[in-house]
């Protein structure tokens, strides 16, 4: 009975999130507003409507929590003006060819934004 209580749970378990990290760097002159979009199910990072905000010529490291296996993209825009994106842009709708990233437990991924 224990055993089969057991195997019950195992099957149960959720399967465990990877803890990963994007670090975003700024190469631009005007700040960027970027959100990381999730191409497998409608998730979204930071979330709530929010934006990761990154000031001219700095960085920030994004850590997420997503599913091994998940493509993640980002989507970038100068912040106040969403016509200057880049990725997949501000409404995830925007093709791209080099913007996501299969997300994978303990890995770092680096999006440089150019002007």
């Amino acid at each position: 009975m224990l055993r089969l209580t057991l195997a019950a749970l195992l099957i149960a378990t959720p399967a465990h999130a990877a803890d990963m990290a994007f670090f975003v760097k700024n190469l631009r002159s005007q700040a960027v507003a970027v959100e990381l979009f999730s191409r497998d199910r409608k998730m979204s990072w930071p979330g709530g409507g929010q934006v990761f905000l990154i000031e001219p010529s700095s960085q920030k490291s994004v850590p997420i929590s997503c599913n091994p296996g998940e493509n993640i993209c980002y989507g970038a825009w100068v912040n106040g003006n969403d016509a200057i994106s880049a990725g997949v842009g501000p409404d995830n709708d925007q093709p791209c060819d080099n913007c996501c990233f299969i997300c994978v437990e303990h890995t770092t991924e680096t999006i440089d934004l150019v002007e």
